[in-house]
């Protein structure tokens, strides 16, 4: 195993019920510098954001472990995107109950985050949507066959098989991650594993992995974008076009685009769909622009 990345700044945990549902959150900084919340993406943990929060000192970077994964609770069942929402506006209701918040998104965070600050655009001061601006979009017919696997689902839940060893997570997500160094690697692999029932196992609830029943509505989606209030920062890595969340997505950007009253663009070199993970100082310099920028009246 190689060594391991050296935070610069320890987060605090912190632990909360939202919504009646156990949810961790990570808390980096002093307790009186400006808030920047972090939401991270389908099967990744708040430490997702540790290299990021290394570079961005003056800040006080709040990043919870979506219910399911990292340290917070799982559900009984399935879960549902409006679940997040819900989640999102007790976290913000929590640490922000007064002021509009300043929001990063990753990937399916993003795309909540997106979704939140149209349906209330007065709690959301400014977005940036780091490689998430919505799924492709499904089609009525589709419907029968995912209500019919969703069942077969619910008999027999996804499951993980044991993983071998940390070096082995570490390894995939280098494979997955070119630009991943071996110390970030290692990092990442211990963050997104723990030991259940004496092996080593993938924190985040397998369930996860389970067909959602309810279909993608690229329109509603683009009806939530449309009244959406604040600035917005689009965030896309150059390498990341064979991903499998641009399949029918990065097709549609210039409709999509034109949904945002207020958006700018940047494109980071030499990262895919990890961009925190592969170039975090890039994206801390991107972050730190927007966010420090006074937001025009």
């Amino acid at each position: 195993m190689p060594d391991c990345y050296q935070p610069l700044r320890q987060p605090r945990s912190e632990y909360h019920h939202f919504n009646g549902h156990p949810c961790h959150v990570l808390r980096w900084g002093e307790p009186d510098a400006p808030l920047l919340f972090m939401l991270h993406g389908w099967m990744d943990c708040a430490l997702t954001f540790q290299f990021i929060a290394d570079l961005l000192p003056e800040w006080q970077i709040i990043a919870p472990d979506w219910r399911g994964f990292g340290a917070s609770g799982w559900n009984s069942g399935s879960y549902y995107s409006a679940d997040y929402l819900a989640d999102l506006d007790a976290l913000l209701q929590h640490y922000s109950p007064q002021a509009a918040a300043k929001v990063v998104g990753h990937s399916m965070g993003a795309m909540v985050s997106g979704l939140y600050a149209g349906i209330r655009p007065e709690r959301v001061a400014k977005l940036a949507l780091v490689e998430g601006f919505g799924l492709a979009d499904s089609r009525a017919a589709e419907a029968p066959g995912r209500y019919a696997r969703w069942l077969r689902e619910k008999q027999q839940p996804p499951a993980y098989q044991p993983l071998a060893s940390l070096a082995e997570v570490a390894r995939r997500l280098q494979e997955r991650n070119p630009h991943l160094g071996a110390d970030k690697a290692a990092f990442m692999a211990q963050a997104l594993t723990t030991q259940r029932d004496g092996a080593l196992s993938y924190r985040a609830d397998p369930r996860h992995k389970m067909v959602n029943p309810v279909l993608y509505r690229l329109e509603e989606a683009k009806a939530c974008w449309r009244r959406i209030s604040c600035p917005v920062q689009w965030v896309i890595g150059g390498e990341m076009w064979d991903h499998p969340m641009a399949k029918g997505v990065f097709d549609t950007l210039d409709e999509r685009r034109a949904c945002f009253a207020d958006l700018r663009e940047a494109v980071i070199a030499d990262a895919g769909h990890m961009v925190q993970w592969e170039q975090p100082a890039s994206l801390a310099a991107t972050l730190q622009s927007f966010f420090a920028q006074e937001q025009s009246v």
